[in-house]
């Protein structure tokens, strides 16, 4: 466990869904005084589980390893997962852990343990999107290190001397061919962007991915895996 040294820490969590749900792993990464190197680091496999589950247990495990006296400083790319703990948790407690449409709180065992850690301590979430170039390093390495949990499904870490998590055979071939890709998409890019950004009215209620329903009628935005809230949209 990290102990108190009186200056912030800077950690990044991220979680990994091969199916979604399907094999998942979860991983957390400490850095150094600078903010991008690791020096401390943990991942460890789910089962088959769902991408927020991975996300929620990521931070669940970072912040029951860091001591509740040190200040962090945490970044993701999951935006459900950073709501979830702060948006629109108050919600959610002061409904009796039901969602605005009454259902209950999906994953809701995993976001109450969340808020037990947080209370009392010094914490600032910063969102980081995923696979950039040139992106946060840290959140890079806790990417990696839970996608390798997820497809080995074992424990890796510091602690167990492991290697830095290798770059997956898709990141791989995808780098090989970034510069081709770059000409075909600044040729689509206008269109593809207004595409990706676009929202609508719902002409039939549904559920979005962070659990809670849309009503006929409420403005919803394409997700990477269906439709829902604008405010849940991820990094492609």
């Amino acid at each position: 466990m990290i102990e108190p040294m009186g200056e912030r820490v800077i950690a990044a969590c991220d979680g990994a869904s091969k199916g979604n749900p399907g094999p998942a792993g979860w991983a957390w990464v400490i850095a150094d005084g600078t903010g991008t190197t690791p020096t401390e680091w943990e991942a460890g496999p789910l089962g088959t589980a769902t991408n927020n589950v991975a996300e929620l247990t990521a931070l669940e495990r970072l912040l029951a390893f860091v001591a509740p006296d040190v200040p962090l400083e945490i970044r993701m790319d999951s935006q459900y997962a950073m709501k979830a703990v702060t948006t629109w948790l108050p919600g959610w407690k002061r409904k009796g852990w039901k969602t605005s449409a009454g259902k209950p709180v999906a994953n809701q065992e995993l976001v109450v343990r969340i808020d037990e850690l947080l209370d009392g301590r010094s914490v600032e979430f910063r969102y980081v999107p995923a696979h950039q170039v040139d992106g946060d390093p840290l959140n890079d390495f806790a990417d990696r290190a839970a996608s390798q949990a997820a497809f080995v499904q074992e424990p890796a870490g510091s602690e167990h001397g492991s290697p830095e998590p290798p770059k997956s055979p898709a990141a791989k071939k995808t780098a090989k061919s970034t510069a081709p890709a770059r000409k075909r998409a600044a040729s689509s890019a206008s269109s593809s962007s207004s595409s990706s950004s676009r929202t609508l009215k719902a002409k039939f209620p549904g559920r979005c991915r962070c659990g809670r329903s849309y009503t006929a009628g409420e403005t919803i935005a394409k997700n990477a895996d269906g439709w829902g809230h604008p405010e849940c949209r991820t990094e492609a």
